[in-house]
């Protein structure tokens, strides 16, 4: 479970490597290709069929496969001009990422729901919402941690609330991250690649909304139904009975306001002053920025109660894993943006022509299916970086005239993270503390069930109507 908590995010480091490398991707061999596509499996499958080995070796695992592709790399390109790209990734990806990153994490496990609600059909559907409005102020991780335990206490004397666990991976752990850079790494990753704030809200609200409301109407209607079949049956003992709800730790809303505020603050304030550090310009603004979210995290550690993150289980497992897992990503990255950036004059010419209409240009129904796709069982942090780069890699052409196919990889990698328990990163988490409250949850393959009965129908619809 761990090891996929944050790996979501991981790629972000990888925005800049290409730039710095200037590696000629149409000159690559694809075998380069294959120690990037056997992480990203690895990460994505073995802790579900060998958990044991994955936890005690996914260090090893991970660097294993970062030697694979950085020994026969720096071979043939030079390791001065690959330390360099690294150097670059290091310091002005990876290090702006993992910052918010931690800010977050911090910040939304200080926040503890105390009390207990009355799992009806109403209040279900009104958590739910919540949520999804919350995934995008806190990301899609903290509002699932936020709310999945007020959510299942709530429902404790149920029989039936599988489906309230699986909606809730579908909204709160997924979609509600679609409205700003902090909901979802893909969409961070954007925003550290010059796609504005508020460009984020501006055109993922429409595809946002009809999703949501149509899977909130449902879920309602499929929670009223096995509501009502439990009044046919004798009722179960409430281990928590209802009592009233207070949020405590409530320092950390302010320290959210900060988060929010420093990201704001380095993507409209540009003033022009810099540093040179080893050949790199690091701007002002995302030294504020970092020093903010920095300040902001410390803040949240000194001042929080300590019975909020007791009752939360908040630990930093996690994110000790996520930072095993960086280096692999990121090196076995960079050939892959490069054999992407060179379009159809590289090895993946067949997979540029299926993004692209007959005239040559973009087709955007097909970018929010393959990046959906891809998003569905692999990380959608890489998945989005791909066709980010695959579309041309140019923000200020893709928000202007390449919006609609911007909104589509947004959209896809953001949407359909939900198809699978792998997706995204909190659906496996959720699942795993459901489990460990007694809620019986599908299988893998069951899971997918449900996915494909529900969401593939629901983003038929999206791309119809917007892409």
């Amino acid at each position: 479970m761990t090891s996929r908590t944050l790996a979501a995010g991981l790629p972000l480091l990888l925005a800049a490597p290409l730039a710095s490398a200037n590696v000629d991707g149409a000159a690559l061999s694809p075998l380069y290709a294959l120690p990037f596509a056997g992480l990203l499996l690895s990460i994505a499958l073995l802790p579900l069929i060998l958990p044991k080995l994955w936890h005690h070796h996914f260090g090893k695992i991970a660097a294993g496969w970062a030697l694979a592709l950085l020994i026969p790399f720096g071979l043939a390109h030079g390791a001065a001009e690959l330390g360099h790209a690294l150097l670059h990734t290091l310091l002005l990806e990876y290090l702006p990422f993992i910052i918010l990153l931690v800010a977050l994490f911090t910040v939304a496990g200080g926040l503890y729901v105390r009390g207990n609600l009355h799992g009806s059909p109403g209040t279900n559907t009104r958590l739910l919402a919540i949520g999804t409005l919350l995934a995008s102020l806190t990301g899609t991780t903290g509002a699932a941690m936020l709310l999945i335990r007020p959510l299942l206490r709530a429902n404790d004397n149920r029989r039936y609330k599988t489906h309230v666990v699986v909606f809730f991976i579908f909204l709160v752990a997924n979609i509600g991250g679609s409205l700003t850079p902090l909901g979802d790494p893909p969409l961070f990753l954007g925003f550290l690649k010059g796609v504005s704030f508020g460009w984020t809200a501006a055109h993922l609200l429409p595809p946002m909304a009809v999703a949501s409301v149509l899977l909130l109407a449902l879920f309602y209607l499929v929670d009223r139904h096995y509501y009502h079949k439990e009044d046919e049956l004798p009722p179960l003992p409430d281990p928590t009975p209802d009592s009233r709800v207070t949020l405590e730790g409530k320092v950390n809303l302010a320290l959210l306001g900060v988060i929010v505020g420093a990201v704001l603050l380095s993507g409209a304030w540009h003033p022009g002053i810099s540093w040179q550090l080893a050949g790199l310009e690091v701007q002002l603004q995302d030294v504020l920025r970092d020093g903010l979210l920095l300040a902001a995290t410390l803040l949240s550690l000194s001042l929080t109660p300590g019975r909020c993150r007791t009752a939360n289980v908040f630990n930093w497992g996690p994110m000790q894993e996520v930072a095993k897992l960086f280096a692999a990503i990121f090196v076995t990255m960079i050939p892959v943006l490069a054999m992407l950036k060179a379009g159809a004059a590289g090895p993946f010419a067949p997979l540029v022509a299926l993004v692209k209409h007959p005239d040559g240009s973009a087709n955007p129904l097909a970018y929010f299916w393959l990046t959906g796709a891809l998003s569905s069982f692999l990380d959608n942090a890489p998945t989005y970086l791909v066709f980010f780069n695959l579309a041309g890699g140019d923000a200020q052409q893709l928000m202007t005239t390449g919006a609609v196919t911007l909104t589509a990889i947004s959209a896809g990698a953001v949407f359909m993270g939900a198809n699978s328990y792998i997706g995204n990163a909190p659906n496996f988490m959720v699942k795993a503390i459901a489990e460990e409250r007694g809620v019986a949850m599908p299988s893998f393959f069951g899971y997918l069930a449900w996915s494909g009965a529900i969401l593939l129908p629901t983003f038929v619809l999206i791309g119809g109507l917007f892409f």
